[in-house]
C-alpha cells in the first residue's frame, strides 16, 4: 500500500472515530451507559463495534503488508472481520511460529512473507 493511501486509510478512522465517540458522548455520557441495547446506551455499542472494527481494519493492513498472495490476503480479512481477536491472535501465532531462532521482534514486524 502506498503512504497517501495510508495517510487518507488511518486519517478517515482518525476523523471518523473521533465524530462517532463526539456525538455518542453528546448523547450520553459514557459513565452514564448502563447496558447494551436500550436506548440510549446503544449509542455506546454502536461506537465500540466501530472502534473494534477498525482496529480490525488496522491490523489488516499489517496482514497485507506481509501477506504478498492474494488468497491468504482475501481468507485473513474474512477471518478477521468475523472472528476478529481470535483470528488475528493465530495469525500472530504462526507468524511467530514461522520465526527462526535467530530473527527477532523487528523480523516478525517488517519482513514480509515468501
Amino acid at each position: 500500500m502506498s503512504k497517501p493511501l495510508l495517510i487518507v486509510l488511518f486519517g478517515f478512522i482518525f476523523v471518523s472515530l473521533f465524530l462517532f465517540t463526539g456525538y455518542a458522548s453528546f448523547r450520553q455520557p459514557v459513565w452514564a451507559w448502563t447496558g447494551l441495547t436500550r436506548a440510549p446506551d446503544n449509542w455506546w455499542t454502536a461506537a465500540t463495534l466501530l472502534d473494534a472494527y477498525y482496529g480490525f481494519l488496522t491490523f489488516f493492513v499489517w496482514v497485507l503488508y506481509k501477506e504478498r498472495r492474494l488468497v491468504p490476503r482475501i481468507g485473513w480479512f474474512i477471518g478477521i472481520m468475523l472472528l476478529g481477536n481470535m483470528a488475528m491472535s493465530a495469525y500472530v501465532l504462526r507468524q511467530l511460529w514461522k520465526l527462526r531462532p535467530d530473527e527477532g521482534f523487528g523480523h516478525l514486524l517488517g519482513s514480509r512473507n515468501p
